[in-house]
Order: structure tokens, then sequence, then C-alpha cells
């Protein structure tokens, strides 16, 4: 028995270190404190100094890597937050009203619409929007906040402006092309139990959700006006990330990304004149950029620190290959979703751990497949998180039972998990 624990203390130790990170997320302590935190810790259990420390976390910060994935971040924000203040993303919606017809459509179209934006708590920008379609609808209050929270997020396991996907493949150093091409089904599947689970006849509870259609003014010119800095941001990233590829494979494919996002940011000052540089300059220096460059920071330093002290080989010597990936691909980024509430927190915390695990034991080309797996768990224990900034903004605004809303999304966050490992078998 005490051989069988001696085994196992670097499990304990790793388990510790995440220990205080999720303590620090709980007590608010923020997501890149924390990851330091816990960073930080594990590099003392596993012998490394304060100055070793040190040293490994500046170096880290100057890699190209981080500066590419900071740069990009960054120009999603502000594209976000630019269309947001200017009204550009509501006349989008108001643009695109007169092509929904089906009562079901309209109620689940304005989250989902939102959900391409990746902006905080961006189910409370939806609420009133779905609150407004429904208004005519004899729909239950946690109805409407369910369908708000579950479509509000049917694209993050797909849609490549989400940070969590910029710092997998970032981390990875894989184009983000590549990845999504295997991740996609999982919002197929979100959509598919979200109509299941909330929105079929008989679960929905509106009796008369199915009466004529709303129609309205159809202007497809409108449409892409307002559309336009997300075409460019998406379909320009996607082409210039394909064209680098192709003709320039020794070139960063983030320059690409970089392109794409400025250009989408470009075009929506231009359309927004109001704006202005001042805009820029508030958006640069506001919480939520610095926010997620420090977690980013973080999780870089983390990547690093957890390398230079061997904390990979270790666990992998002491416990063997499997055992040592079920933690890192399954366990850890479903725990850290759940306790965080952020995609963010979960692929920071436990990526590097997983992508060290598979160098370790030489499995470079199963990389992708594990991947895809630790970003279905990781992101069920955020939908399931009964912390999740937008599950909490959303009940306030509807003033629903949280319990009875909660327990709504425990059947298809399910499904969600079930998918990602059956996604994972097909992969591989």
């Amino acid at each position: 028995m005490e051989s069988l624990l001696f085994k196992f203390i670097p499990f304990f130790k790793v388990l510790s270190a995440f220990a205080l990170m999720l303590a620090g997320i709980r007590f608010r302590l923020g997501i890149g404190l924390s990851i330091l935190i816990g960073g930080f810790a594990m590099g003392l259990m596993f012998g490394m100094g304060p100055v070793s420390f040190a040293q490994t976390g500046g170096m880290a910060l100057m890699q190209e890597k981080f500066l590419f994935l900071a740069a990009i971040v960054g120009l999603i924000l502000v594209l976000s937050d630019a269309m947001e203040r200017s009204g550009q993303s509501r006349r989008l919606m108001g643009a695109l009203s007169g092509y929904l017809t089906s009562p079901r459509l309209r109620l689940v179209f304005f989250p989902a619409l939102i959900g391409l934006l990746p902006m905080p708590g961006g189910a409370i920008f939806s609420a009133p929007m779905v609150k407004t379609v429904s208004e005519d609808m004899c729909v239950r209050n946690s109805d409407r906040a369910v369908v708000n929270y579950w479509f509000r997020h049917v694209w993050e396991l797909f849609w490549p402006l989400y940070p969590g996907l910029i710092l997998i493949v970032g981390l990875a150093d894989i184009p983000i092309i590549d990845f999504i091409s295997k991740s996609w089904p999982g919002t197929l599947v979100m959509l598919l139990a979200g109509w299941f689970f909330f929105l079929r006849p008989g679960v929905l509870g509106a009796k008369d959700l199915m009466s004529q259609p709303v129609t309205g003014e159809r202007n497809r010119g409108a449409v892409f006006k307002e559309g336009l800095p997300l075409l460019i941001a998406i379909v320009g990233a996607i082409g210039l990330e394909a064209a680098i590829s192709a003709f320039a494979p020794g070139m960063s494919f983030e320059w690409g990304v970089i392109v794409a996002l400025g250009g989408g940011v470009g075009c929506v000052m231009a359309q927004n004149s109001q704006l202005g540089f001042q805009f820029l300059r508030t958006v640069l220096v506001g919480k939520s950029v610095r926010s997620m460059l420090f977690v980013i920071v973080a999780v870089f330093v983390f990547k690093d620190v957890m390398q230079a002290a061997g904390v990979v080989e270790e666990m992998a010597r002491v416990a063997g290959g499997d055992a040592a990936l079920f933690a890192s691909a399954m366990f850890l980024p479903f725990l850290v979703g759940m306790v965080s509430g952020i995609s963010v927190a979960f692929v920071g915390a436990t990526f590097p751990l997983l992508l060290g695990v598979l160098n370790m034991l030489g499995m470079q080309d199963q990389v992708v497949p594990y991947l895809v797996l630790a970003l279905f768990a990781g992101f069920t224990g955020v939908m399931i998180s009964p912390i999740h900034i937008c599950f909490i903004l959303t009940c306030q605004y509807f003033e629903c039972d949280m319990a009875r809303t909660w327990r709504k999304l425990v059947a298809p966050c399910g499904i969600l998990l079930l998918s990602g490992i059956g996604l994972f078998f097909f992969l591989r």
C-alpha cells in the first residue's frame, strides 16, 4: 500500500497544483493569477526554485508563438467590442430578422448569432431578444433561459474566433483549419441536442409555437453590409491560412489570421466613423483585453515551467502512459471547465500537460484526436458549470430557478461528452 501511494506522488503533486488553481478561480483571484499560482506551486513541488521559475517565465514571454497569440486575441476582442459599441451587431440582427419565418428559428437565432461574437457574458446580450421574439408564445421562463444559454454556445467547438480554439492551435502549433475540420461535429451535436431536449414538440411547452410565421422585410444588401467585418475576419483568416500553407510553408500561419482580423477591425471602423481612434485606445487599455492577455501570459509561463520541471516525464515514469493520458485528456479538462465555467481556463491549465504527455510517449501523430477529446470534455464541464457567467446572468434575467434550469442541461451535456468520446475513436 505504501509503495502504491509513493508511486502516485507525482499525480498528487499535480492535483494539488490544480486544486490551488481552482481555489483561486473560485475565490475570484482571476484566471491568469490562479494559473500562475498553480504553476509556481507545481514548480516548487517538482524541485524548481523561485529564480528558475522567474527565468523560465521570462523566456516563455519572448517566444514568437506568445506574441502571435496575444496579437490575435487582442484583435478578436477589439472586433467584438467595436461591433457591439457601434450597434452594428444589433443592426445585423435587424437586417436578418426578415428571413426568420419559423417561430422556433426566431427563438434560437439571436442567441446563435450573438454566439458568433466571443464576448464574455454574451448570453445577457441575446436574452432581451429572446424575450422579445417569444412574447406572443406561451413559453416558460426556464425554457427561455435554457434555450438562450445553450444556443449561445453552439459554435464554441468550431468557430475560429473563439480564444479557446485560438489558444489550442497556438499551443499545439497547428493551423486552425486543420483543427476545426475535426472538431466541427460538436456544433452539429449541440444543435441536434438543443432541438431534441429543448425545442421539439411536447418539450418546449409552447402551445401556440406553431402559429403563423412572422414575415418581415428582406434586404440582402443590408445583411452583407452589416456582416462584412465578420466575413472579412472569418473568410479572410481561413483563406490566408490556406494560401500561406500552399505558397509560403515557411511562413507562420498566424500572419494570415492577424491580417484578416485587422481587416475586419478596419472595416467596422470605416463603417462606423463615430468610433474614432479614441475607441481603439479605450479598448486596448480596457479590463477585458488586459485580463485576457494576462491569461495568455500565465498559460505560456505555466507551459514552460511544467516542461522545465520535468512534470510530464515524472508522471509517465511512475504511473504509465494510460493513466497520464486519461487524467490529461478527460478528467482534468472536465474538472477545470466545471469549476471555472470558462473555456480559456481549462485550455490554458490542462492542454500544456496533455501535449507534454503525448510528446513524451511519442504519440505526436495522435495530437489532434486527443486535443478534440480534451476540448469536448472541458467544454462539457464549462456548459454544466453552475458558475458559468452566461448561465447565471440568463437565469437572473428571466427570473427562473437556477437549480431547475440547471437540471435540464445534464442530459444534453452527457450527449455532448459521449459524442466527443465517439469522435475521438473515429479520428484515431
